[in-house]
């Protein structure tokens, strides 16, 4: 297995939430080393999706990536980690998100803070221990009573999914795996992996424990060109409309240019570019989009893609996930990274 590697089951927008089987069997194939879930309520249901990749699996890790931990109830939410862990023999990882506050508006559900997360893994881990927790009452929430089962000692894995400096120090602090965003730039993601280890190493940890994960978009040449618009232009412009802002803060890029991207009648009319975009509607954002924003990707020939990925390594990831394809779009990628080890 290659544990360093992982990729995204149901990139995009499935036909069929069935998809993922297919997917999961190829990907544990293919020797890769995490499977991970993304969750979009309408067939991307977090807890559904990855209770069918651990029937169907035998070797591959399952790991949210993300959930939210405030659309649950804590003793729902163990329950879902528990089973998955007997399902799995230990191989699921339960990996939590701050959410995007413009959805959560939409749905009435509560902004996330670093504090709730903090606090929530924390009861997780209690659970886990077979503790039960009377009287709680924390940034996460209060109950009255939580308690999963007094036999129980078990450590929960857990995974962040992280952006800015708050939650990437959360992440050294308390989980065991932190997944980057996408499109990072070399400088940034080299900062975001020196914030956690060092968030690490301030807590008491062994930075080596906590695995940063680039979450790196990988689109070979191989890909069809309408689908490679829709897996990068498409994917990079449905970020711009989402939290377009922190994106280009963050990655120190110009925000005049994220201003005229928004205001092109195609980026203001078309939500969920990389959806619904067609490919006269990419070809035309990709003409707005600058190549340097693209440019923190795996594209081109396979031993190109793999030379991307592996300086992934070089800048401190310590695991590398190729988004933005399936399994049998990665194969030739993959076979070429085991051609070439060193």
């Amino acid at each position: 297995m290659l544990d360093e590697l992982g990729f995204y089951t149901l990139a995009g927008q499935p036909d069929s939430s069935r998809d993922l089987v297919t997917e999961v069997i190829e990907g544990e194939a293919l020797g890769l080393g995490t499977a991970f879930i993304s969750e979009r309520y309408n067939k991307k249901e977090a807890a559904a999706l990855s209770g069918a990749a651990g029937a169907v699996s035998e070797r591959i890790r399952i790991e949210t990536a993300a959930t939210n931990h405030n659309t649950r109830h804590p003793m729902v939410t163990a329950g879902y980690a528990r089973t998955m862990q007997s399902l799995t023999g230990g191989r699921f990882v339960l990996g939590l998100g701050r959410g995007i506050p413009l959805m959560q508006d939409a749905f009435g559900i509560p902004h996330i803070t670093t504090a709730q997360m903090e606090d929530f893994v924390d009861v997780m881990r209690r659970l886990f221990r077979g503790e039960a927790i009377i009287g709680h009452d924390g940034p996460a929430g209060s109950w009255p009573v939580l308690h999963l089962d007094a036999t129980l000692d078990e450590y929960l894995p857990t995974g962040l999914v992280a952006f800015g400096p708050n939650s990437l120090e959360l992440g050294g602090r308390c989980f065991d795996d932190i997944v980057l965003h996408t499109f990072f730039t070399d400088e940034t993601t080299a900062r975001c992996v020196e914030t956690v280890k060092r968030a690490a190493e301030k807590a008491g940890r062994d930075p080596a424990t906590v695995k940063v994960w680039s979450c790196f978009a990988t689109v070979g040449d191989h890909i069809a060109e309408d689908k490679r618009l829709m897996k990068l232009v498409g994917r990079l412009a449905t970020y711009l409309q989402g939290y377009g802002e922190l994106l280009v803060r963050t990655n120190g890029w110009d925000l005049d240019v994220l201003q005229r991207i928004l205001a092109d009648d195609v980026v203001a009319t078309v939500r969920g570019l990389d959806v619904v975009g067609t490919t006269e509607q990419l070809e035309h954002v990709a003409t707005l989009i600058p190549d340097e924003w693209l440019a923190p990707s795996a594209t081109g020939s396979p031993s190109q893609c793999v030379a991307a990925i592996r300086n992934q390594f070089d800048l401190g990831c310590d695991g590398v996930i190729m988004h933005g394809a399936t399994p049998a779009e990665l194969t030739p990628i993959v076979e070429e990274y085991r051609r070439t080890a060193t």
